[in-house]
């Protein structure tokens, strides 16, 4: 299985960037993981909440292709713990997933045809994370995740 993470817009933060760099190393043990940082709209500034949402979604829309396992980081999507997530992933490995991405939206969220596009949503937390730390968080769930499948000493749980 081939595991993406499509981001709108890139970070230049360095310190951010080097922790997206550790966990997608040490991912590569396990699985083929990407990172796609999509370029925001060339007139984002100009747009209302609504248009940027629109605008946002039609380019992230170019990148899913209708075997993709498309799943949205939303607020109102499914809460896992670790171990569950874990389990998750491997109920889709199982069933021959062959390209799982996983979408992290704009400020304001996705557009209707991109929840419509998804194949699902999960939500890292209640609270809400800027969408420049999610890329790290996020990297580091789906690390924990295959050392919880494999058994590897990470986890403690």
């Amino acid at each position: 299985m081939r595991i993406t993470l499509v981001l709108m817009g890139k970070t230049d933060a360095s310190w951010l960037t080097t922790g997206i760099e550790v966990y997608t190393k040490r991912l590569s043990h396990y699985i083929r993981f990407d990172i796609v940082e999509v370029n925001p709209p060339k007139n984002y500034k100009q747009l209302n909440p609504q248009q940027l949402k629109e605008a946002e979604g039609k380019l992230f829309l170019k990148y899913f292709e209708e075997a993709d396992q498309v799943i949205l980081l939303d607020e109102r999507g499914k809460m896992h713990s670790s171990e569950d997530f874990a389990a998750w992933l491997q109920k889709l490995m199982n069933a021959g997933t062959r390209h799982l991405m996983f979408v992290v939206g704009g400020a304001f969220g996705f557009s209707e045809e991109v929840y419509a596009a998804a194949n699902g949503k999960i939500s890292l937390s209640p609270m809400t994370f800027s969408h420049q730390m999610v890329r790290v968080f996020f990297a580091e769930q789906i690390y924990r995740a295959f050392t919880i499948l494999r058994n590897e000493p990470y986890h403690n749980s």
